[in-house]
């Protein structure tokens, strides 16, 4: 098994955060850094970060929480600010360690997917699989259709070119309610499409998230995903 992968079945973290383990000098093999994410890890090795011996689980249950995130929550595991984690409001034993899969910043709410799963949660997360995300975003002031127009074609920020794959006015009778499609994993990326035309994201929520919604799912509030929608995703 690779090293990144050996790490996130463990339930270390995620396969994306293992590789950044990995490639930062974190995690040694028989006692010499290893930097390889592709690494074979064979059943003679220890592995270990900060000092530990990271050991796969036997029969490893995966687990798969979708949560309504509210304001003021952030996307971590841990803070080093202190501030209250998505975590906080999943009341599960300490052993049963699972993790966000992606972010949504401190003042996003919506919907987040947490877990142990640390191939799902890489599909997920990869650009190339472009898993879509739909928000609905309130503006400080009435967007122009002109604006609205040019964020359908794509626009250019400091980190590349992004093109909503939809954009439209939520409703008929405010200028200031978008819902937008997404499959880009850019932080921050809605809020600074917005702010390239001179606008700022008063409010933010995800309400779609691949195949997944917020249906009976109050703010806050959070369920195991059903054996059927895990199922959905792993076929993405």
């Amino acid at each position: 098994m690779y090293l990144a992968k050996y790490l996130a079945h463990a339930g270390l973290c995620s396969r994306r955060k293992a590789i950044e383990l990995v490639k930062s000098g974190k995690i040694s093999v028989n006692n010499i850094i290893n930097t390889d994410p592709a690494y074979l890890v064979k059943t003679s090795d220890k592995v270990k970060y900060e000092n530990k011996i990271i050991r796969l689980k036997q029969q490893q249950v995966f687990k798969y929480i979708l949560l309504n995130k509210p304001k003021g929550y952030v996307s971590t595991v841990s803070d080093e600010k202190g501030r209250r984690t998505v975590l906080d409001l999943i009341k599960l034993k300490k052993a049963e360690r699972i993790y966000p899969v992606g972010r949504l910043d401190k003042d996003t709410t919506g919907l987040i997917l947490l877990t142990n799963d640390g191939d799902l949660a890489q599909k997920l997360t990869h650009p190339s699989n472009e898993i879509t995300k739909a928000y609905h975003a309130i503006i400080d002031k009435d967007v122009e259709q002109k604006d609205l127009f040019s964020l359908s074609r794509g626009i250019r920020l400091e980190d590349g070119f992004v093109k909503p794959d939809d954009i439209f006015f939520t409703n008929n009778f405010s200028r200031k309610k978008i819902t937008v499609k997404i499959h880009s994993g850019k932080k921050r990326i809605i809020r600074r499409i917005f702010e390239a035309l001179g606008y700022n994201v008063e409010k933010l929520d995800r309400f779609l998230y691949a195949i997944l919604t917020k249906k009976n799912l109050p703010v806050g509030g959070w369920r195991f995903l059903t054996k059927g929608e895990v199922k959905k995703l792993k076929n993405l």
